[in-house]
């Protein structure tokens, strides 16, 4: 994979400026241990005193980090990782405490709205794409979040929180074809009415990967409008991602191709009953859609002049009424009550292929079905029992009670009815004793769990086939919290045991491991230590880390050992910063080795992976940053039971140079 790193500039002319708002582009140490969460409790909590282990990440943190899509913070947070995988499209793929799987384990929300959906389960099917240029924040819950978010939040949460005060505009450049422009814009009027809107262009056309020159070319697109007036707020996004070539359903191919779609709405009303008593009501609807297509038999292999390409041509509705009441009983005591009703509807279910038998209804690679090109086909027959409803109904409770100033308690449980698939109960737990003002020691236990979703119950294709006796799988967690947090450094040790349950995976129908079904294989437990630690070196630098460390082997293989490792510089206008991630070796060995001399075990030795970032500060109002992901041009695969040898191949240097106008 060879690269040529052009000459980048970039230029962009804005009109008239306002006052100065916060400076975007330094980012000091007081600024990094800044936190507050609401994610975990929905009350504001710091990092000492939240029930759960969190990281958090603000937009200067994400900026100096240099990603482009917020999966990639997934990198920089102990237990969880981020890679590109094959499923439909090379999508990202968490890894999240020992589990490396495709069903979904973490919670992906936008504002508060899960991404999430009732098709596939992943957030990142159908938002594969979410720029950092129109993020405000990051939040992560690593660990269960059933008690409070239902399925999906069942090994982590991610919320993101977009960009709400802020007047700025972002033009960027790079190799490879790379352009993106982004907006943020916030009017507020004597009316009481507020205005904001987030859009962002993001395209890429590529690299080139295997003997045929594959690309991997990203073209996203992303549009915020949100409006709050006295107690309501309304919002609508609509996001749209195109991944063409490279890998989709195991095959490589230019004539790949997948386009996304997602378009989500909120509508909130916040009532403050009494000075002890406040209702937040909340009514959302989100529409995913997908039309992929991937290669799943090649011309030579089927002996014809055109290969087999098939794929999705999905959409999946959702309708969320939420609605809770917060009830501060006193300076002691706050308790949340809530109740929920979701309905999830796979919508459309039809398949988007380049052959197609009408007469069988069935697709059928013979020259006589050939469509001469890929087509959708309406109503397909194998699909039918995908359109499914999915009534949910919901209620929980938390309450916080503080007994002294050193311990703080927090419990409560949520119960999920699913129609027709599972009930469950999930509790929650969390002591907090803070010993002195360093030390804070936390003891908590939560379940979660995780529904199924329609592909893995119905599914009939080429590549997966559903199990519809399929029930909820579910985990139970335990954690030590150890936090100190000092005027000059910050350490979490959190050490950690997941007791999994009916745990969902994928299993081979046929030896050649061309399709697979689902089904609840096996109970387990998974141990590990989290660190993160954060040191204030001068007035000018400061370094951070994570460390994961897992007792057990993964659950499908993936990283044993990783870490991050960040230092940041300040000096004069000019703001360094240099990112590192180290990942353990993975060797996989199946069981009967192909009869194929050309075939070769999956192996990934142990590596780091270098970003850097220097910003210039030009003035209190512009800026322009070099932003370097994988400076050395790293080659690294990630593992993929979907593939053949295993082996899908990761992004090498990507290089930007952006400049940034705040009016």
């Amino acid at each position: 994979m060879k690269k040529t790193v052009p000459l980048i500039l970039a230029t962009f002319i804005s009109a008239n400026c306002a006052a100065s708002q916060e400076d975007i582009f330094e980012l000091s140490f007081e600024e990094l241990l800044d936190v507050n969460i609401t994610l975990a409790t929905k009350t504001k909590e710091t990092s000492t005193s939240v029930p759960s282990s969190i990281t958090v990440f603000n937009q200067q943190h994400i900026q100096l980090l240099g990603v482009a899509n917020v999966y990639e913070l997934m990198n920089f947070v102990p237990g969880m990782q981020s890679t590109r995988g094959d499923w439909v499209g090379a999508v990202p793929k968490e890894h999240a405490r020992g589990i490396y799987l495709d069903s979904g384990n973490v919670l992906v929300m936008l504002n508060g709205q899960r991404l999430n959906e009732s098709s596939f389960g992943k957030a990142s099917v159908y938002t594969p794409f979410i720029p950092v240029e129109v993020v405000e924040r990051v939040e992560f819950i690593r660990g269960p979040g059933s008690a409070l978010y239902g399925s999906n939040a069942f090994l982590g949460v991610m919320n993101i929180v977009t960009r709400k005060n802020d007047n700025i505009v972002m033009a960027a450049i790079g190799d490879r074809g790379m352009y993106q422009g982004a907006t943020s814009i916030h009017q507020a009027f004597e009316s009481g009415l507020e205005f904001s809107a987030n859009a962002s262009l993001y395209r890429d056309d590529g690299d080139k990967y295997f003997e045929a020159g594959v690309k991997d070319p990203v073209d996203g697109r992303f549009l915020e409008i949100e409006l709050k007036w006295q107690n309501w707020r309304f919002a609508v996004h609509n996001t749209e991602t195109r991944l063409d070539e490279f890998i989709n359903l195991s095959g490589e191919s230019k004539e790949n191709e997948y386009t996304s779609r997602n378009l989500g709405m909120q509508l909130e009303f916040e009532n403050e009953i009494s000075d002890s008593l406040s209702n937040k009501t909340k009514l959302e609807f989100i529409k995913h859609d997908i039309k992929s297509s991937g290669q799943i038999a090649t011309a030579e292999q089927l002996g014809l002049e055109h290969g087999l390409f098939v794929g999705p041509r999905w959409q999946s509705r959702d309708l969320t009424l939420n609605s809770e009441f917060i009830y501060d009983h006193s300076e002691s005591l706050n308790i949340i009550l809530g109740g929920e009703y979701s309905w999830e509807e796979q919508s459309r279910a039809d398949v988007y292929t380049n052959y197609y038998d009408p007469v069988r209804q069935e697709v059928i690679p013979a020259e006589e079905f050939y469509l001469g090109g890929l087509e959708v086909i309406n109503n397909y027959a194998p699909f039918t029992s995908l359109k499914q409803d999915f009534d949910s109904y919901a209620a929980y409770v938390q309450a916080k009670y503080i007994f002294n100033d050193k311990v703080t308690v927090f419990a409560g449980a949520r119960f999920d009815d699913v129609l027709d698939i599972d009930k469950k109960l999930s509790p929650r737990l969390a002591v907090i004793y803070q010993l002195n003002p360093v030390h804070t020691f936390k003891l908590q236990y939560g379940e979660s769990f995780r529904v199924p979703v329609s592909n893995e119950l119905n599914s009939n294709d080429e590549v997966t086939q559903g199990n519809p006796n399929l029930k909820a799988e579910y985990v139970k967690t335990t954690e030590l919290v150890w936090h100190i947090q000092d005027k000059n450094w910050q350490v979490d040790l959190v050490v950690f045991d997941n007791e999994l349950e009916d745990f969902i995976n994928l299993i081979p129908v046929d030896e050649a491991q061309t399709r697979f079904t689902f089904d609840n294989v096996f109970e387990t437990s998974m141990q590990g230590i989290e660190f993160s630690g954060t040191l204030h070196i001068s007035d000018n630098a400061w370094l951070s880390s994570t460390f994961t460390q897992y007792i057990d082997l993964p659950f499908n293989p993936s990283y044993k050992k990783f870490g991050s490792l960040v230092f940041n510089f300040k000096s004069g206008q000019f703001q360094y910063s240099v990112n590192g991630l180290w990942r353990d070796g993975i060797t996989v060995i199946p069981f009967e080795l192909p009869d194929d001399p050309d075939f070769s075990p999956y192996r990934q030795a142990s590596h780091w992976l270098f970003g850097a970032t220097v910003s210039w500060q030009l003035d209190d109002k512009q800026g322009v940053a070099l932003q370097i992901q994988n400076v050395f041009d790293k080659e690294t695969d990630a593992f993929d039971p979907r593939r053949y040898d295993g082996r899908v191949p990761q992004k090498g240097r990507q290089l930007r140079m952006r400049y940034t106008y705040q009016f």
